[in-house]
């Protein structure tokens, strides 16, 4: 095990309204479900205009906001900066832990909207969920709930086969992500 201090990362934490929030080390599953995105995101990417970034990439929002989505896409390139984001991406993604979920599904869901965020999805990795906000007239307003939903959470046969399994993402027509892409794997 290395012990040289100049390895070890810096603790990860956002300034949320002038105040330092510190984040733990997130899940196996968390980890997953966030690469995962990711994943597909950066694929389908590949060789567009806009660009996926995975967890680790500060955007700075206001003077006294700055977040660290687990995933988000990016296609103004202005914006891009070597320490970070400076300004808001057109998608962000929020996989829900426990200690994040109060913020990523107030606050930052606030200032999200009111930076412009075109898109906003808040995953749960454990209900194998996503909502899919989209901004309209400076608001976010539901778009869709997803979800594959384990056998373990009560909801019927009926229920998980009506439930939407398949993603559009708004700002391109043919960008469609399948719910078993983002939650394959999971322990």
């Amino acid at each position: 095990m290395n012990t040289n201090l100049a390895y070890q990362e810096e603790p990860r934490e956002e300034l949320l309204n002038g105040k330092i929030v510190m984040m733990p080390s997130p899940s196996v599953n968390h980890s997953i479900v966030a690469s995962n995105i990711y994943y597909v995101f950066q694929t389908y990417l590949k060789g567009k205009t806009c660009r996926a970034f995975n967890d680790g990439v500060d955007v700075f929002l206001t003077e006294n906001d700055r977040v660290i989505p687990d995933v988000m896409i990016v296609c103004r390139k202005d914006i891009i900066k070597p320490d970070g984001i400076y300004g808001a991406p057109e998608l962000v993604v929020e996989v829900l832990s426990p200690s994040t979920a109060k913020n990523d599904k107030g606050y930052k869901k606030d200032l999200y909207e009111k930076a412009g965020v075109k898109e906003y999805w808040i995953v749960d990795p454990n209900m194998h969920s996503i909502e899919v906000y989209l901004l309209s007239g400076g608001r976010f307003r539901i778009n869709g709930f997803y979800g594959l939903f384990p056998d373990t959470f009560g909801f019927t046969e009926r229920e998980r086969a009506e439930s939407q399994k398949v993603i559009p993402v708004s700002f391109y027509n043919d960008f469609c992500i399948h719910l078993e892409d983002i939650f394959s794997n999971l322990f």
